[in-house]
């Protein structure tokens, strides 16, 4: 809310947003910061606006900073202000008729004289008000003792005026509140008002609603910082007691900034605002957003120079950083995605009445300090319109699409009406920056190293695989682990709807590797290719491993075809939503349409899923199922031993098992690719020693990571230099042996792990 120039202090407006009305009162030009808890001024003129417009909701003091006050706060007032109209249009307490009564007139003008006085105190200090109310009833109980008859009857009539009012005063919620908290003895300060009217501090550039405030009934779990360049965001995980879900409280540079830098914002912002990006600007975001950061800077820079406020460099950057995020950027969202603990955001609608939702990897499900205006959550669905190019509006409620902020990526779903009918909701999946790996989940104990020597090995053996789960389950991380299981001498097609897989830092990896995006299955009308056209398109590039983002409609049947006739010649991989090896059957069969001889050309069916815990609080995820997709059976999988594990989720052990079919060499995916390799065809000891091999190094990198305290080697860089030295030796010792003996290959990789870590 910015009020025109010249508007006079004290001045409000009413605006509505998401159903309730907002009163913002002009500060602008104060000499004071507005405080309803210490200026009994500031109270009493809320009042007097709350009295003129009494169905307010929230209020926003607008300063250099805004100071908002919630619902619960604004009520606290509209209810003395309520009391106060009773008092004086109603009750018309300064009447003759209501202070004499019958009585004689020498009592009006004393007791006239003392309601003229309650009466603003009222507004002012209503703690006080009724403690004086009081006061005045005791006095009177005192006279009533010592007058004669004639006088008692007076005496009691005003007495009753009294409890009357001060039975009104305890009947409001403030003071309630106050008598709850026993702050009733602290009339003398403004103490019980610095309790309950804590303001929400938010900058005058920004629309978002923060809480500042840690509460005083959460204890802290843990404290950290974010840090960038030029920024530092403080993140508090707290916990209430008998809340099933942690507190996620964050403080941006911007909500922590001197009074100086607030009023150098406000001003730099003013000017930005006229000159907004054009739609095409849009096509290159990167751009668009490094040219308004030198905009901003010389501008910001500028601006110091006319007030007279020194900044230094870091401090000039910072401003300007602030500044892009506010005006072409998203906001605190962009803060959010700095976090590398958070996989998923959400807003639910409506927006303006709900906070933030996170999910945190150590934390699980958080609910946040951040709660959206209106104005912002509308001005990122008009950006992400424009940044993927795709509509959305009555007719297409839904937009899937990406945002990439330097190193920062995030996949994002948006809805409105009239699918979400109270407005727009967005869920945003947040993306790591580099690729994840085997190490890395050997780490956080989602495989073990066996598991993941066993999918090193199927890997390497071209087969075909669906990564299956349910939402938040992992999916789309595994998809990456396992590609970078891909020798980088392999070409690799990607085809995605919504851009999920970092293909750019593969490329930086070394891989050979091109990435298609198709239209959405949400979408019918777009100039975008049909998935289903996509993977046909990828066939004419000849022998390549093939990406599915995801499997979701008709390109399932132009996958199974390609799968079918082999075309690939090598792996074909992606990811379907079903929480068991039957359950993909079902969607791919009964709901995508694919022929049941078309299903049989998936090999292998992978189960990641969520493990809650016995407490029903937290979850763990896990790869439960490694399966195995028979060729003999004829239409039901299930019934006719179609499906044979590989392993198994142990519960108890917490960590997947391999079967005993796996252990006796009696799964045909690996005897099919042992059988074209010379020395592993009938020998399933050469096998299971080369899988063992795999998980053997996968567990040697974790080991040495924690025991260096070098999580590096857990990334993909490190993870695609491992691979390769392991290939090379194993080929060494191959031909040496004539075959590559895990007695032989573990001892000379492990020098070459040696010499690595001698270079870092």
């Amino acid at each position: 809310m910015l009020f025109k120039k010249g508007t006079q202090i004290y001045a409000y407006e009413v605006l509505r947003d998401a159903g309730s009305d907002i009163m913002y009162v002009n500060y602008l030009g104060a000499n004071f910061v507005p405080s309803i808890a210490d200026s009994g001024e500031v109270m009493s003129r809320t009042i007097d606006s709350l009295i003129e417009s009494p169905n307010i909701s929230r209020i926003i003091f607008v300063q250099q900073r805004n100071y908002h006050y919630s619902f619960e706060q604004v009520s606290y007032l509209i209810g003395i202000a309520q009391l106060y109209v009773f008092l004086t249009r109603q009750e018309k307490i300064l009447s003759k008729e209501k202070l004499a009564l019958d009585c004689v007139s020498e009592h009006f003008p004393q007791r006239h004289s003392a309601m003229s006085a309650l009466l603003p105190l009222i507004k002012q200090n209503p703690l006080m008000a009724y403690h004086e109310l009081k006061k005045l009833a005791r006095e009177q109980k005192i006279l009533l003792e010592t007058s004669d008859e004639r006088e008692k009857y007076c005496i009691q009539n005003y007495l009753r005026l009294l409890e009357k009012i001060q039975s009104l005063f305890e009947q409001t919620s403030l003071i309630k509140k106050i008598l709850s908290l026993s702050m009733e003895s602290k009339i003398n300060s403004r103490e019980p008002y610095r309790v309950l009217f804590r303001p929400d501090i938010i900058p005058n550039f920004a629309f978002t609603r923060l809480v500042t405030s840690l509460p005083e009934d959460a204890e802290i779990i843990e404290q950290y910082d974010l840090l960038t360049e030029f920024e530092k965001t403080t993140v508090t995980i707290l916990k209430k007691k008998f809340e099933t879900r942690y507190l996620y409280h964050l403080i941006p540079e911007e909500y922590s900034l001197s009074e100086s830098h607030h009023l150098l914002l406000n001003l730099a912002k003013n000017v930005l605002i006229e000159h907004s990006p054009k739609a095409e600007e849009f096509t290159d975001p990167e751009r668009t957003r490094q040219v308004f950061f030198n905009v901003a800077r010389d501008l910001v820079s500028e601006l110091a120079a006319e007030k007279s406020i020194s900044l230094t460099y870091k401090e000039l950057n910072k401003l300007a950083t602030i500044l892009v995020r506010h005006t072409i950027g998203f906001g605190l969202l962009e803060v959010l995605l700095q976090d590398p603990n958070l996989q998923d955001i959400t807003l639910n609608a409506p927006t303006s009445l709900n906070t933030i939702f996170v999910r945190h990897g150590k934390y699980d499900e958080c609910f946040t300090n951040i709660l959206p205006n209106n104005e912002d959550v509308e001005s990122w669905a008009a950006k992400f319109r424009l940044l993927s190019g795709r509509p959305l509006d009555e007719a297409h409620p839904i937009l899937d699409t990406e945002l990439i902020l330097g190193k920062n990526r995030a996949r994002i779903a948006i809805i409105q009406k009239p699918l979400s009918p109270y407005g727009l909701a967005y869920a945003l999946r947040r993306h790591r920056e580099d690729p994840w790996t085997l190490p890395l989940f050997i780490k956080n104990k989602m495989l073990n190293p066996f598991s993941a020597g066993l999918l090193s090995f199927l890997i390497d053996g071209n087969r075909t695989l669906l990564v299956a789960g349910t939402r938040s389950s992992g999916k789309t991380s595994l998809l990456q682990a396992l590609m970078l299981e891909i020798m980088p001498n392999v070409r690799v097609l990607v085809v995605e709807d919504t851009l999920e897989i970092p293909t750019d830092a593969m490329r930086k990896l070394g891989y050979d590797i091109l990435r298609m995006k198709v239209r959405s299955a949400l979408l019918q009308e777009t100039n975008e290719v049909s998935a289903d056209e996509g993977i046909r398109t990828s066939l004419r590039f000849g022998d390549s491993a093939l990406i599915i983002g995801e499997v979701r409609s008709s390109e399932a049947k132009a996958l199974y075809e390609s799968m079918r006739i082999g075309a690939l010649a090598n792996v074909v991989a992606g990811t379907i939503h079903g929480a068991s090896p039957y359950g993909v059957f079902d969607r791919v069969v009964n709901d995508l349409q694919v022929p049941v001889t078309s299903f049989k050309a998936t090999d292998l069916i992978l189960v990641a899923n969520p493990i809650k815990t016995a407490d029903g609080l937290h979850s763990k995820r896990r790869l439960i199922q490694i399966t195995e997709v028979r060729k003999h059976w004829k239409s039901d999988p299930l019934n006719e031993a179609g499906f044979i594990d590989l392993m198994r989720y142990d519960v108890e052990k917490d960590e997947l098992i391999p079967t005993d079919d796996l252990i006796n060499g009696n799964i045909e995916v690996i005897k099919n690719i042992a059988s074209n390799v010379k020395g592993w065809a009938g020998n399933w000891d050469a096998v299971y020693d080369n899988i063992l091999l795999r998980g053997k190094i996968k567990q040697e990198i974790v080991e040495t990571a924690d025991a260096l305290g070098m999580p590096e080697l857990l990334e993909a860089p490190f993870t695609v230099l491992s691979n390769a030295a392991f290939h090379n030796l194993s080929d060494k010792v191959l031909r040496e042996y004539g075959l590559p003996l895990s007695d032989k290959v573990f001892p000379l990789w492990k020098e070459w792990l040696k010499s690595e870590l001698k270079k870092m």
